[in-house]
């Protein structure tokens, strides 16, 4: 009677680790479906073809996009910063110049156009100041600004990396497009 007794004792415990593998394996794949649907790979073709083009990883990409606009190609600043990665209009008519383009501010709600020439920008504040995070600042806050503060030695203290962000957006900004960064690398191994 007694060996019966543990034998059902046994295939219970059998049963019920089963059960909590498979509910901890469901859990760990709607987590992770949860994730990808917070941090999406949308508009892949235009991050994948411009991210190539000028030479930034896509994952860094999907992260300013996500953080600027939330995938939103209509969307429009406060400032006037427009579509996907939030293009200022003359920062994108200055963009243009060098490339004989002309394109309209509107043409900046268009997400191939707008992912274009925000990696464009993107990969010229990275080429310009070869520390991620301070070119992020300068995507932010403008490379003007960033200059001057790399100036001030109560901010930078070897004239490329920031010690102190001054702006709190920017300051936030820069973390949010990091810990994004960071994520996207993850999960996607991209």
């Amino acid at each position: 009677m007694k060996r019966s007794k543990k034998k059902k004792l046994w295939k219970s415990l059998v049963l019920l680790a089963a059960l909590l593998i498979a509910a901890a394996l469901a859990l760990r794949i709607g987590f992770n479906r949860f994730e990808k649907s917070v941090y999406p790979l949308r508009y892949s073709d235009y991050v994948e073809k411009y991210a190539g083009e000028y030479g930034l990883e896509p994952a860094l990409v999907y992260a300013v996009i996500r953080s600027e606009s939330n995938f939103d190609a209509e969307a429009e600043s406060r400032s006037g910063a427009l579509g996907l990665m939030q293009l200022m209009p003359d920062t994108f008519n200055w963009l243009q110049e060098s490339q004989n383009d002309h394109y309209t501010e509107q043409d900046l709600l268009q997400p191939e156009v707008n992912i274009r020439y925000g990696c464009r920008y993107l990969s010229m504040m990275v080429t310009k100041y070869g520390v991620l995070r301070t070119a992020l600042c300068a995507y932010n806050a403008g490379s003007g600004t960033v200059d001057g503060w790399l100036r001030n030695s109560e901010i930078s203290s070897d004239g490329k990396t920031l010690t102190r962000i001054p702006y709190s957006e920017t300051r936030n900004y820069a973390d949010a497009v990091m810990k994004s960064y960071e994520k996207y690398k993850k999960l996607y191994q991209i």
